[in-house]
């Protein structure tokens, strides 16, 4: 059901899925063409702002705050499960796996590479302040427009 607080969280984390993404292209190796990567990670990020951030504010006046935090970490993992999912299907294509259980652990191993590409102070800082100033505004949108 549409509401105030789940356009926010859309609004919100869609632009902190564009400009993460934004910050990422250039760590990404010498000659990868990062295609529609800014938009695909926006509309994960509204996807995820549209369903976690309704619950998550109205269960707790407290919780804003956290469940912003939580969006955001949320957005990072499953944006990084979901690029691993495309490589290790990349390279299955290739046939560079034994079996199907090596492939899917694979997939482990290529979002901790992704992760440590990903690991800088001024992604991270970005993430955890986008987090909470979006919870914190869903609060104020959850309390103006219930």
């Amino acid at each position: 059901m549409p509401s105030a607080i789940r356009l926010a969280g859309l609004v919100v984390f869609a632009a902190m899925g564009w400009v993460i993404s934004e910050m990422i292209i250039p760590l990404m190796p010498e000659g990868t063409n990062p295609g529609a990567f800014s938009i695909y990670n926006a509309i994960l990020g509204a996807v995820l702002g549209w369903v976690m951030m309704k619950p998550a504010v109205t269960r707790s006046p407290s919780g804003p705050l956290g469940a912003g935090i939580t969006t955001a970490v949320a957005l990072i993992f499953w944006g990084l499960f979901f690029y691993a999912l495309v490589e290790m299907i990349k390279q299955s294509m290739r046939m560079r796996y034994d079996g199907p259980v090596e492939a899917v652990v694979n997939i482990f191993q290529i979002m901790m590479e992704y992760g440590v590409m990903i690991a800088t102070p001024a992604i991270i800082i970005t993430a955890l302040v986008f987090g909470a100033v979006g919870g914190i505004f869903c609060g104020a949108v959850a309390k103006r427009w219930p």
